[in-house]
């Protein structure tokens, strides 16, 4: 008995071992071109958000599995509730203006990790602009037909 738990968890071990060998590497080359991809989504989520609107923005840059996390640490899920929450009073129409700092990507290149400094200006009905700063965290995937979207926010 003893002997067959040992020999399970020496099989376990390998397992792991190898699968963590073959996981996919890409070159260092490709894996740049990758954060590059990744800071320039961030740049254009940002033009897009100007342009069109935060509820535009966050939909169009949404993976089909997002969620975000806003106030009072409430998490809110998908593409179409992150665009319901910010289609509402003010926030569509407020201004955001970001560039990320730091931008990691994963060695096989799927997944990338940005932060940077936000600025957030809401003006109200009066014309009077609040403006918030603040540093965001964002976790982005590469989908299967090679675009980025963002997973967490």
């Amino acid at each position: 008995m003893v002997c067959l738990k040992r020999t399970r968890l020496i099989f376990a071990c390998a397992f792991l071992l190898i699968t963590h060998v073959l996981q996919a590497q890409l070159p260092a080359g490709e894996l740049e071109k990758r954060r590059e991809e990744v800071k320039q989504m961030e740049l254009s989520f940002s033009a897009d958000l100007n342009q069109y609107g935060a509820a535009f923005a966050f939909r169009k840059y949404a993976s089909p599995d997002a969620v975000i996390k806003r106030e009072k640490d409430s998490l809110i899920y998908g593409p179409d509730a992150i665009y319901h929450f910010y289609n509402q009073g003010q926030q569509n129409k407020a201004k955001g203006y970001w560039a990320a700092d730091k931008v990691e990507i994963s060695a096989d290149g799927t997944m990338a990790s940005t932060y940077g400094k936000y600025r957030w200006v809401i003006t109200d009905a009066a014309g009077k602009e609040t403006s918030y700063h603040g540093i965001f965290h964002t976790v982005w995937k590469k989908q299967s037909d090679g675009t980025w979207k963002y997973v967490w926010d």
